[in-house]
């Protein structure tokens, strides 16, 4: 790391949020996408090396990564990526399907028609990158895709709880074996949104996110 570079990463003026922001996105990727494995250690003094950042950053960042539950302390100089249980995933899906369902419902009544465009559009995006076969890929599409639906739910309390899971939803459609049927999921979702049908739109969620915990959870355990 250049003289430069340090002097830039502790300055208040280039903003020490965005510097955390960027460690932790950084951060949360490399889990995501497989790059840290469950029990690699997490070191401050490296990380903030890699990163060309000071070590408050970093340690800002992994203080909310061990919140979204991407990290553990196994000791106060130990910090782990963590291994998700069982029980992790359940209590996960748990989480969708008591919000998730919610949301569509909702998107089902209050979308606006540019909203609905929008929609359209990601469905494309995340039918390429099925296409393309990069999990990342896939997985970015995807959850990009939920992550619009609650926009149209126009419920901000909704879509700031759901906000805390996101890296860890990105995270499970990384573990989907079967793309293809995951985008066919979300676009029967997309038509009973798209028809402003409440109902049926719930439906589709409920049984698209019981059949990824089912997935979810063979793969896994």
């Amino acid at each position: 790391m250049t003289g430069t570079q340090a002097a830039g990463a502790t300055t208040p003026a280039n903003g020490g949020g965005w510097l955390r922001d960027q460690v932790c996105e950084g951060l949360r990727d490399r889990i995501i996408t497989g790059r840290l494995k469950p029990g690699d250690r997490l070191v401050e003094r490296d990380v903030a090396e890699e990163f060309g950042v000071s070590r408050v950053p970093v340690r800002e960042a992994i203080r909310i990564l061990m919140g979204e539950g991407f990290l553990q302390a196994l000791s106060p100089r130990r910090i782990v990526v963590k291994q998700l249980s069982r029980q992790d995933v359940e209590n996960l899906f748990d989480m969708r399907e008591a919000l998730e369902v919610l949301a569509v419902r909702r998107a089902a009544e209050r979308r606006t028609d540019a909203q609905l465009d929008e929609l359209c559009e990601l469905l494309e995006e995340a039918r390429q990158a099925t296409d393309s076969g990069r999990a990342e890929r896939v997985s970015r599409a995807n959850t990009a895709f939920h992550h619009h639906i609650v926009e149209l739910s126009h419920n901000e309390l909704l879509a700031t709880t759901l906000e805390s899971l996101e890296g860890r939803l990105r995270w499970l459609f990384q573990q989907i074996d079967d793309p293809g049927s995951l985008w066919d999921e979300h676009r029967v979702l997309y038509e009973a949104i798209a028809a402003a049908d409440a109902d049926a739109a719930a439906e589709c969620s409920l049984h698209h996110i019981r059949h990824y915990r089912d997935v979810a959870l063979r793969l896994l355990f």
